[in-house]
Protein backbone atom coordinates (compact mmCIF):
# COMPACT_ATOMS: atom_id res chain seq x y z
CA UNK A 1 0.00 0.00 0.00
CA UNK A 2 0.68 3.70 -1.04
CA UNK A 3 -1.00 6.50 0.83
CA UNK A 4 -3.97 3.83 0.95
CA UNK A 5 -3.65 3.07 -2.79
CA UNK A 6 -3.26 -0.97 -3.88
CA UNK A 7 0.22 -1.33 -5.72
CA UNK A 8 -0.26 -4.82 -6.37
CA UNK A 9 1.10 -5.91 -9.94
CA UNK A 10 -2.10 -7.67 -11.74
CA UNK A 11 -1.32 -10.28 -14.55
CA UNK A 12 -3.45 -9.86 -17.78
CA UNK A 13 -2.73 -13.24 -19.89
CA UNK A 14 -4.91 -11.68 -22.82
CA UNK A 15 -3.11 -8.43 -22.60
CA UNK A 16 0.23 -10.32 -22.19
CA UNK A 17 -0.51 -12.49 -24.96
CA UNK A 18 -1.90 -9.83 -27.25
CA UNK A 19 0.85 -7.73 -26.76
CA UNK A 20 3.21 -10.66 -27.86
CA UNK A 21 1.20 -11.31 -31.07
CA UNK A 22 1.42 -7.45 -32.25
CA UNK A 23 5.15 -7.36 -31.90
CA UNK A 24 5.29 -10.85 -33.76
CA UNK A 25 3.43 -9.46 -36.76
CA UNK A 26 5.30 -5.97 -36.36
CA UNK A 27 8.88 -7.78 -37.14
CA UNK A 28 7.42 -9.87 -39.84
CA UNK A 29 6.17 -6.77 -41.11
CA UNK A 30 9.69 -5.29 -40.58
CA UNK A 31 10.86 -7.88 -42.34
CA UNK A 32 8.73 -8.23 -45.46
CA UNK A 33 9.03 -4.39 -46.12
CA UNK A 34 12.48 -3.98 -45.89
CA UNK A 35 12.68 -7.58 -47.79
CA UNK A 36 10.63 -6.23 -51.05
CA UNK A 37 11.05 -3.05 -50.98
CA UNK A 38 15.14 -3.28 -50.77
CA UNK A 39 15.49 0.13 -49.69
CA UNK A 40 14.88 -0.17 -46.29
CA UNK A 41 11.86 1.90 -45.87
CA UNK A 42 11.07 1.05 -42.50
CA UNK A 43 12.78 4.16 -40.69
CA UNK A 44 14.27 4.38 -37.23
CA UNK A 45 11.32 6.41 -36.28
CA UNK A 46 8.90 3.92 -37.41
CA UNK A 47 11.21 1.46 -34.61
CA UNK A 48 10.58 4.29 -31.63
CA UNK A 49 7.33 4.98 -32.18
CA UNK A 50 6.34 1.08 -31.86
CA UNK A 51 8.24 0.68 -29.06
CA UNK A 52 7.13 3.91 -27.57
CA UNK A 53 3.46 2.27 -27.90
CA UNK A 54 4.03 -0.74 -26.86
CA UNK A 55 5.63 0.39 -23.82
CA UNK A 56 2.84 2.92 -22.66
CA UNK A 57 -0.01 -0.47 -23.81
CA UNK A 58 2.42 -2.08 -21.19
CA UNK A 59 2.58 1.06 -18.32
CA UNK A 60 -1.36 1.31 -18.93
CA UNK A 61 -2.67 -2.29 -18.51
CA UNK A 62 -0.05 -4.17 -16.72
CA UNK A 63 1.78 -2.70 -13.68
CA UNK A 64 -0.45 -1.74 -10.43
CA UNK A 65 -1.78 1.33 -12.17
CA UNK A 66 -4.40 -0.82 -13.58
CA UNK A 67 -5.04 -2.46 -10.11
CA UNK A 68 -5.76 0.88 -9.23
CA UNK A 69 -8.25 1.78 -12.01
CA UNK A 70 -10.30 -1.41 -11.57
CA UNK A 71 -10.57 -1.43 -7.76
CA UNK A 72 -10.13 2.64 -6.46
CA UNK A 73 -9.94 5.27 -8.54
CA UNK A 74 -11.79 6.55 -11.37
CA UNK A 75 -9.42 9.22 -12.64
CA UNK A 76 -6.60 6.62 -13.10
CA UNK A 77 -9.32 4.68 -15.47
CA UNK A 78 -9.74 8.02 -17.62
CA UNK A 79 -5.76 8.07 -17.60
CA UNK A 80 -5.56 4.53 -19.01
CA UNK A 81 -8.37 5.53 -21.61
CA UNK A 82 -6.40 8.90 -22.58
CA UNK A 83 -3.19 7.81 -23.32
CA UNK A 84 -4.40 4.50 -25.29
CA UNK A 85 -6.29 6.64 -27.26
CA UNK A 86 -4.80 9.54 -28.18
CA UNK A 87 -1.19 8.64 -27.77
CA UNK A 88 -0.33 4.75 -28.36
CA UNK A 89 -3.24 4.96 -31.36
CA UNK A 90 -1.37 7.50 -33.60
CA UNK A 91 2.27 6.25 -32.37
CA UNK A 92 0.74 2.81 -33.70
CA UNK A 93 -0.54 4.19 -37.33
CA UNK A 94 2.55 5.99 -37.50
CA UNK A 95 4.79 3.41 -36.75
CA UNK A 96 3.59 1.24 -40.04
CA UNK A 97 4.12 2.57 -43.26
CA UNK A 98 2.35 1.97 -46.43
CA UNK A 99 4.74 -0.75 -47.27
CA UNK A 100 3.61 -3.04 -44.46
CA UNK A 101 0.08 -2.33 -46.09
CA UNK A 102 1.20 -3.65 -49.64
CA UNK A 103 0.80 -7.27 -49.20
CA UNK A 104 -2.60 -7.14 -46.59
CA UNK A 105 -4.56 -4.96 -49.08
CA UNK A 106 -3.79 -7.33 -52.08
CA UNK A 107 -6.74 -8.78 -50.48
CA UNK A 108 -9.83 -7.59 -52.13
CA UNK A 109 -11.39 -8.62 -49.21
CA UNK A 110 -9.89 -7.09 -46.56
CA UNK A 111 -9.11 -3.97 -49.03
CA UNK A 112 -13.03 -3.60 -48.41
CA UNK A 113 -13.71 -4.17 -45.35
CA UNK A 114 -10.65 -1.30 -44.42
CA UNK A 115 -11.70 0.90 -47.08
CA UNK A 116 -15.36 0.76 -45.21
CA UNK A 117 -14.08 0.86 -41.63
CA UNK A 118 -11.85 3.79 -41.68
CA UNK A 119 -14.23 5.85 -43.52
CA UNK A 120 -14.82 8.96 -41.21
CA UNK A 121 -18.27 8.72 -40.29
CA UNK A 122 -17.95 4.83 -39.63
CA UNK A 123 -14.98 5.14 -38.03
CA UNK A 124 -16.19 8.01 -35.68
CA UNK A 125 -19.40 6.16 -35.11
CA UNK A 126 -17.44 3.00 -33.88
CA UNK A 127 -15.38 4.58 -31.60
CA UNK A 128 -17.48 6.76 -30.19
CA UNK A 129 -20.37 3.97 -29.65
CA UNK A 130 -17.93 1.75 -28.38
CA UNK A 131 -16.69 4.16 -25.60
CA UNK A 132 -19.85 5.43 -24.17
CA UNK A 133 -21.11 2.26 -24.21
CA UNK A 134 -18.70 0.80 -22.23
CA UNK A 135 -19.14 3.55 -19.90
CA UNK A 136 -22.65 2.67 -19.37
CA UNK A 137 -22.65 2.06 -15.59
CA UNK A 138 -23.89 -1.58 -16.24
CA UNK A 139 -21.40 -2.58 -18.07
CA UNK A 140 -19.03 -0.78 -16.74
CA UNK A 141 -19.42 -1.80 -13.02
CA UNK A 142 -19.06 -5.45 -14.66
CA UNK A 143 -16.21 -4.71 -16.19
CA UNK A 144 -14.77 -3.74 -12.75
CA UNK A 145 -15.79 -6.75 -11.18
CA UNK A 146 -14.15 -9.29 -13.96
CA UNK A 147 -10.11 -8.12 -15.17
CA UNK A 148 -10.15 -9.67 -18.19
CA UNK A 149 -13.50 -7.75 -19.49
CA UNK A 150 -11.95 -4.52 -17.82
CA UNK A 151 -8.60 -5.31 -20.29
CA UNK A 152 -11.28 -6.42 -23.25
CA UNK A 153 -12.97 -2.99 -22.50
CA UNK A 154 -9.81 -0.94 -23.03
CA UNK A 155 -8.01 -3.21 -25.56
CA UNK A 156 -11.60 -2.09 -27.35
CA UNK A 157 -10.84 1.46 -27.01
CA UNK A 158 -7.38 0.77 -28.45
CA UNK A 159 -8.43 -0.84 -31.43
CA UNK A 160 -11.18 1.28 -32.20
CA UNK A 161 -9.16 4.49 -32.06
CA UNK A 162 -7.00 3.11 -34.50
CA UNK A 163 -10.06 3.42 -37.20
CA UNK A 164 -10.76 6.65 -35.76
CA UNK A 165 -7.14 8.86 -36.41
CA UNK A 166 -7.29 7.03 -39.82
CA UNK A 167 -8.86 9.42 -41.52
CA UNK A 168 -6.55 12.08 -40.24
CA UNK A 169 -3.18 9.88 -40.17
CA UNK A 170 -3.84 6.87 -42.05
CA UNK A 171 -0.39 5.47 -43.46
CA UNK A 172 -2.64 4.27 -46.95
CA UNK A 173 -3.15 8.22 -48.47
CA UNK A 174 -5.76 6.48 -50.90
CA UNK A 175 -7.67 5.41 -48.12
CA UNK A 176 -8.05 8.93 -46.69
CA UNK A 177 -8.92 11.72 -49.21
CA UNK A 178 -10.13 14.32 -46.96
CA UNK A 179 -9.46 17.43 -47.69
CA UNK A 180 -7.96 20.09 -44.84
CA UNK A 181 -11.32 21.82 -44.23
CA UNK A 182 -13.00 18.64 -44.20
CA UNK A 183 -10.51 17.30 -42.10
CA UNK A 184 -10.82 20.30 -39.55
CA UNK A 185 -14.66 19.69 -39.40
CA UNK A 186 -13.89 15.70 -38.59
CA UNK A 187 -11.48 16.59 -35.51
CA UNK A 188 -13.72 18.92 -34.20
CA UNK A 189 -16.79 16.98 -34.76
CA UNK A 190 -15.55 13.63 -34.01
CA UNK A 191 -14.75 14.77 -30.57
CA UNK A 192 -18.24 15.81 -29.50
CA UNK A 193 -20.13 12.58 -28.10
CA UNK A 194 -16.64 12.31 -25.69
CA UNK A 195 -16.87 15.99 -24.57
CA UNK A 196 -20.30 16.28 -23.54
CA UNK A 197 -19.89 12.50 -21.75
CA UNK A 198 -17.04 14.68 -19.81
CA UNK A 199 -18.75 17.44 -18.79
CA UNK A 200 -21.42 14.91 -17.78
CA UNK A 201 -19.34 12.95 -15.96
CA UNK A 202 -17.95 16.65 -14.36
CA UNK A 203 -21.06 18.31 -13.35
CA UNK A 204 -23.18 15.95 -12.76
CA UNK A 205 -23.03 15.24 -8.93
CA UNK A 206 -24.58 12.05 -9.17
CA UNK A 207 -21.49 9.19 -8.70
CA UNK A 208 -22.09 6.90 -11.50
CA UNK A 209 -19.99 3.98 -10.78
CA UNK A 210 -19.83 2.52 -7.11
CA UNK A 211 -17.21 -0.56 -7.41
CA UNK A 212 -14.89 2.10 -6.36
CA UNK A 213 -12.83 2.16 -3.28
CA UNK A 214 -11.33 5.60 -2.69
CA UNK A 215 -8.56 4.98 -0.11
CA UNK A 216 -9.28 6.40 3.73
CA UNK A 217 -6.05 8.68 3.14
CA UNK A 218 -7.68 10.17 0.15
CA UNK A 219 -11.29 10.91 1.45
CA UNK A 220 -9.94 12.40 4.92
CA UNK A 221 -8.04 15.17 3.00
CA UNK A 222 -12.13 15.96 1.22
CA UNK A 223 -11.43 13.36 -2.19
CA UNK A 224 -14.80 12.08 -2.39
CA UNK A 225 -16.45 9.63 -5.04
CA UNK A 226 -17.66 12.92 -6.58
CA UNK A 227 -14.60 14.45 -6.56
CA UNK A 228 -12.56 11.31 -8.25
CA UNK A 229 -15.62 11.46 -11.18
CA UNK A 230 -14.80 14.88 -11.38
CA UNK A 231 -11.02 14.42 -11.79
CA UNK A 232 -11.93 11.63 -14.47
CA UNK A 233 -14.22 13.99 -16.16
CA UNK A 234 -11.37 16.58 -16.50
CA UNK A 235 -9.34 14.21 -17.85
CA UNK A 236 -11.03 13.03 -20.62
CA UNK A 237 -11.54 17.13 -21.69
CA UNK A 238 -7.77 16.58 -22.99
CA UNK A 239 -9.03 14.34 -26.02
CA UNK A 240 -11.11 17.61 -26.75
CA UNK A 241 -7.94 19.88 -26.60
CA UNK A 242 -5.60 17.59 -28.62
CA UNK A 243 -8.55 17.63 -31.41
CA UNK A 244 -7.76 21.60 -31.59
CA UNK A 245 -4.01 20.73 -31.69
CA UNK A 246 -4.54 19.04 -34.69
CA UNK A 247 -6.75 21.03 -35.84
CA UNK A 248 -4.27 23.77 -35.63
CA UNK A 249 -1.89 22.39 -38.56
CA UNK A 250 -4.46 21.26 -40.60
CA UNK A 251 -5.79 25.11 -41.16
CA UNK A 252 -2.20 26.26 -41.75
CA UNK A 253 -1.68 23.90 -44.49
CA UNK A 254 -5.03 24.68 -45.82
CA UNK A 255 -3.70 28.11 -46.20
CA UNK A 256 -0.42 27.27 -47.92
CA UNK A 257 -2.64 24.94 -50.32
CA UNK A 258 -4.53 27.92 -50.68
CA UNK A 259 -1.58 30.31 -51.31
CA UNK A 260 -0.16 27.85 -53.75
CA UNK A 261 -3.03 27.31 -55.82
CA UNK A 262 -3.05 31.23 -56.10
CA UNK A 263 0.70 31.50 -57.24
CA UNK A 264 -0.24 28.71 -59.52
CA UNK A 265 -2.79 30.09 -61.10
CA UNK A 266 -1.05 33.89 -60.94
CA UNK A 267 1.72 32.10 -62.87
CA UNK A 268 -0.97 30.22 -65.48
CA UNK A 269 -2.26 33.81 -66.09
CA UNK A 270 0.95 35.61 -66.49
CA UNK A 271 2.08 32.68 -69.09
CA UNK A 272 -1.27 33.13 -71.07
CA UNK A 273 -1.10 37.02 -71.14
CA UNK A 274 2.59 36.62 -72.40
CA UNK A 275 1.38 34.13 -75.10
CA UNK A 276 -1.57 36.24 -75.66
CA UNK A 277 0.62 39.24 -76.32
CA UNK A 278 3.15 37.04 -78.20
CA UNK A 279 0.35 36.44 -80.86
CA UNK A 280 -0.80 39.81 -80.78
CA UNK A 281 3.06 40.82 -81.61
CA UNK A 282 3.06 38.45 -84.58
CA UNK A 283 0.03 39.69 -85.94
CA UNK A 284 1.16 43.11 -85.94
CA UNK A 285 4.23 42.17 -87.50
CA UNK A 286 2.41 39.79 -90.16
CA UNK A 287 0.50 42.99 -90.98
CA UNK A 288 3.38 45.19 -91.34
CA UNK A 289 5.49 42.73 -93.28
CA UNK A 290 1.88 42.30 -95.81
CA UNK A 291 1.66 46.46 -96.49
CA UNK A 292 5.47 46.55 -97.21
CA UNK A 293 4.85 43.84 -99.83
CA UNK A 294 1.87 45.74 -100.84
CA UNK A 295 3.24 48.99 -101.39
CA UNK A 296 6.28 47.59 -102.81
Amino acid sequence: MLYGLDISWHSSPITLLGLLIVCLLYAFGVWRANKQAGNAPIKGYHILAFVTAIGLIALMLLTPLDTIARTQLFAAHMVQAVVLTTLCAPLLLAACPSAFWESILAQPVVRTVLQTLTRPLVASIIFNATFLLWHAPVFYNYALVHGTIYHVEMLSFLLTSLLNWWPLIGPVREFRQLSYPMQMLYAFLDGQPVDIFAFLVVFTGVTFYTHYAIPPQFIQYGYSPIADQTVAGAFLLIPGLIDLVVMSPLFFRWLAQLEQKEKLADQQRMEEEAEAALQELEVDEMDAAFIESSEA
